[in-house]
């Protein structure tokens, strides 16, 4: 799974119409709203590499109200969320 982190400015009036939408794109998993220098920062999660340019500069650079994006992409997950969730792909408490 790649990961992309992605740091989003968004016209000030628009920002939770600007977040909503970009929630329910195919291949963002969270959208939150943050302090600093960025209005909103999207997690990407895609299968495969070429589907970042996809979901980035095809969906959501493309959404009304985005001004700018910078991208991070993940090396490796440290998150115990995610590794609990990995590893528990297929178990059932009936196990």
């Amino acid at each position: 799974m790649i990961t992309a982190i992605v740091h989003i400015k968004a016209e000030v009036d628009r920002i939770p119409e600007v977040a909503e939408t970009i929630a329910e794109l195919d291949g963002v998993s969270e959208v939150y709203s943050i302090t600093g220098d960025y209005d909103l920062v999207a997690m990407v999660r895609v299968p495969h590499y070429d589907e970042v340019a996809e979901v980035i500069p095809g969906r959501i650079n493309k959404v009304a109200g985005v001004l700018a994006t910078e991208t991070h992409l993940a090396f490796r997950t440290y998150s115990k969320h995610d590794l609990d969730a990995a590893f528990s792909i297929g178990f059932t408490e009936a196990d």
